[in-house]
């Protein structure tokens, strides 16, 4: 009876007693009672969408946000848990439309605009990803995730040059970085010069061990200069680090082939093709293969299903192209 005599700002502060207490569902009982005394009431519907989200209700976590914002939009924390909700939402404009409230209060906050960066790689907003991200980068020149960010956001955007300088100067700061090397190795590799690109895979390897990517461009090298066993041996090892590395297993294959390992280029090939189904490459190296192979009705059947999934998935073959944010 009586938090059926309380006002919402009361009803608020009982429920978050109620909450600390792990009594979730006694707590949102009373902010929803709050919000219906105060459809605006903040702190209410704030709550309501922060306990949404804890509980993985994400949809309508939205909607208690969206009013909090509306309530408060001078609060930057319900416009950033907005913009995560919508985000995980893949609803990716309206996430950012949040994010961008939120970091107008903080315009500081280079957490905010490395997330941000990201997702507008997402929504293919690659001009404004590279811009973001380099503005997180201006405010924290000492964090290495942010040159990787700004790194990609720059390709992404088509801006090589740029990426490959910026690639540079993380090299320059953090030289023992596997991670940098091989972003200096990529950008040399991407302009044909392999040779240079070459002592940068190998130090990125001697770096991180671990790390497959140096491993599937140094056996592309090697291909190129047609040290057939080489390759082979590099693609291997970026397959044991990572088994659905599918351009690895296509290098592998065109070792093998080269080498006139016919048999074991297609049964790389068919691993692949069980690994990542909907991709046309393996299948159309496949029928070169077999018709190799003398296999001419399978080559014909692996060059058809390569076909069709070009037809289904074109954008798989294309690269993406940008645009500019909606206003």
């Amino acid at each position: 009876m009586l938090a059926l005599l309380q006002g919402p700002d009361a009803l608020s502060a009982q429920a978050l007693e109620l909450a600390s207490a792990g009594r979730i569902g006694e707590a949102v009982g009373l902010w929803r009672r709050a919000v219906e005394q105060a459809p605006g009431h903040f702190p209410s519907l704030f709550n309501l969408g922060f306990t949404a989200v804890r509980a993985g209700q994400d949809q309508e976590a939205a909607g208690w946000l969206r009013r909090a914002v509306t309530a408060n939009p001078r609060d930057f924390n319900s416009a950033y848990l907005l913009g995560t909700v919508l985000a995980r939402r893949n609803e990716t404009d309206a996430a950012l439309r949040a994010w961008r409230g939120a970091l107008a209060l903080q315009p500081g906050n280079r957490k905010l605009m490395q997330v941000m960066s990201v997702e507008y790689s997402k929504g293919r907003y690659f001009a404004e990803a590279a811009r973001m991200a380099e503005a997180a980068l201006q405010l924290a020149p000492e964090e290495q995730a942010l040159y990787l960010v700004a790194i990609k956001a720059r390709q992404d955007a088509g801006q090589h040059d740029e990426a490959f300088a910026l690639a540079r100067r993380a090299l320059a700061k953090f030289p023992a970085s596997a991670r940098a090397n091989f972003e200096v190795g990529f950008h040399l590799h991407k302009l044909g010069r392999w040779d240079e690109a070459m002592p940068y895979f190998e130090k990125a390897i001697a770096a991180e061990a671990g790390y497959e990517e140096p491993h599937y461009f140094r056996g592309d090298v090697l291909l190129r200069r047609e040290d057939f066993d080489g390759a082979a041996g590099a693609f291997r090892t970026a397959l044991e680090k990572r088994p659905d590395y599918t351009v690895a297993r296509l290098g592998l294959a065109r070792a093998l082939m080269a080498q006139g390992k016919l048999e074991g280029a297609v049964a790389e090939l068919q691993e692949a093709t069980r690994r990542d189904e909907g991709n046309a490459q393996p299948y159309l190296l496949l029928s070169q293969a077999l018709f190799r192979m003398g296999k001419t009705e399978e080559a014909r059947v692996a060059k058809e299903t390569s076909q069709r999934l070009r037809t289904a998935r074109p954008e798989a073959m294309n690269v993406p192209q940008a645009r500019p944010f909606p206003q």
